[in-house]
């Protein structure tokens, strides 16, 4: 398994990005990464909320807000390993097998416009399918294969809530209400 594994976001917009930056969020904790990264507006009731869930559903994800290209640069400097998600780049089932895991992974997610400079700085630029997508369901992906069963069907063992699904709906244990 790789070292460190983080999300980066970037070019994050408040007032225009939050719900999907949010769910990037979320399947970056739910999936097993690490961290989650964002660059651009600067936005702590996100990561008060994410702490928040972390808190409820167990797990940790840690938060911080970075420069953009400047954490990128830094990140493969330092010996780290970069993979950008985009349409334009290698299949993802071809690219994973690639990809080293000794050392720290670093996966970048866009916003609104990817300065060229990403494609440089990462080591794997990495396709999702070819045709328009959210890059939701691209993160997704990509670490659902990256990790495999492993990451969908984790548990966290300090969670308070746990949800359960079920055909007709789902079952919502509070665990601390089972003690």
């Amino acid at each position: 398994m790789s070292e460190r594994l983080d999300v980066l976001r970037l070019g994050y917009r408040k007032g225009r990005d939050p719900r999907i930056t949010t769910h990037l969020a979320l399947v970056s904790r739910a999936l097993g990464a690490d961290g989650f990264l964002l660059a651009g507006d600067e936005d702590q009731e996100m990561f008060d909320n994410l702490n928040s869930v972390s808190e409820r559903f167990g797990g940790n994800l840690d938060t911080e807000h970075v420069s953009g290209l400047g954490h990128l640069k830094k990140h493969v400097d330092g010996g780290g390993v970069a993979v950008h998600l985009t349409m334009y780049g290698e299949p993802f089932r071809k690219a994973i097998p690639k990809i080293r895991r000794d050392k720290p992974v670093l996966i970048v997610v866009g916003g609104a416009k990817v300065p060229g400079d990403v494609y440089k700085f990462c080591q794997y630029n990495v396709a999702v399918g070819n045709q328009p997508h959210s890059e939701v369901a691209a993160l997704a992906l990509f670490m659902d294969a990256w990790f495999g069963e492993s990451g969908s069907e984790r548990t966290f063992s300090d969670a308070r809530l746990v949800i359960e699904g079920i055909n007709g709906g789902k079952l919502v244990h509070d665990i601390d209400d089972e003690d």
